[in-house]
């Protein structure tokens, strides 16, 4: 799990950096292709092309294109729909989502797995519930979009690399965001603006987020998924929340409720922990990757 607290801390940032300097002035399509392209050549040198057969590669690259390439073009259209703490709200669905995707793939219904993910659910949705305006419902379904997309892909990674417990993560993860660039890439050819950063604050911004947010980010997160239960990883999707709410409120000045963050972010925490006392009780999970 501290991968996935690490990874948290990280990625608090990502939300408000789009919504505060780049969603509406540098074109959606290309951020991502961007963010995407570095994070790709951040982890190219470590690709050993035969540490893998060409199926577990192109597996790799299925799992990219959808946790990462398609999750990010329903992500950054968000922020042109919703407000930053809109985008962090509407996320509380992803622990269901996670939780029934991880018990269908197991062909199992596991009730634990859907009530921590509802605990997790209910941490988040005391934080913040108010009447978003402007076109909430598209907004909104444009968010479920990428959850589900982010679920599919932690799901489907922490069940691929449990199976293959030999098979070098950092040495073959580039074939993730290799998958992932094909998507975005055609994206951008196909729907983008020519609308690109026009200050050095908007590409530092991107290396930042191409780089460390999704470079390393995107690998050390599946890296944690694959060491906790799928509980504990549903409900850490949800530790999100309160983090980049935070963040947004002491850096940026948005309004926040203070006292619903904490009881919410209790709620979370207490999710968490009470997964991982009854995961020590029945024995830890199998690492992976």
């Amino acid at each position: 799990m501290p991968l996935l607290i690490i990874v948290t801390l990280l990625w608090a940032f990502s939300f408000s950096l789009i919504g505060v300097y780049l969603a509406g002035s540098v074109d959606s399509y290309f951020a991502v292709f961007t963010r995407v392209l570095l994070a790709a050549l951040l982890f190219l040198p470590l690709l050993r092309w035969r540490a893998c057969s060409p199926r577990t590669a192109l597996a790799l690259m299925a799992i990219g294109a959808v946790q990462l390439g398609i999750m990010y073009l329903f992500y950054y259209q968000s922020f042109l729909l919703l407000s930053v703490p809109e985008v962090l709200l509407f996320t509380i669905f992803t622990p269901v989502y996670i939780a029934l995707l991880y018990d269908l793939l197991e062909r199992r219904f596991s009730p634990w797995n859907l009530l921590v993910a509802l605990l997790a659910v209910a941490g988040a949705a005391v934080i913040r519930w108010g009447r978003p305006q402007g076109e909430f419902w598209l907004g909104f379904l444009v968010v479920q979009g990428a959850n589900i997309c982010f679920a599919l892909g932690q799901v489907a990674y922490k069940q691929f690399m449990q199976h293959r417990p030999t098979l070098p993560g950092r040495q073959v993860f580039a074939w993730f965001y290799l998958g992932a660039l094909l998507v975005v890439t055609a994206a951008w050819l196909v729907l983008g603006e020519p609308d690109y950063p026009r200050t050095g604050l908007q590409w530092g911004i991107l290396l930042w987020l191409g780089l460390v947010a999704s470079g390393l980010g995107y690998f050390l997160w599946n890296k944690g998924a694959t060491q906790v239960a799928a509980g504990t990883l549903a409900a850490m999707n949800n530790a999100l929340i309160p983090a980049g709410l935070l963040v947004n409120l002491l850096i940026w000045n948005r309004e926040a409720d203070l006292p619903r963050l904490a009881l919410g972010g209790s709620i979370i925490v207490g999710a968490v922990a009470l997964n991982e006392w009854r995961q020590r009780r029945s024995g830890p999970p199998v690492p992976a990757g």
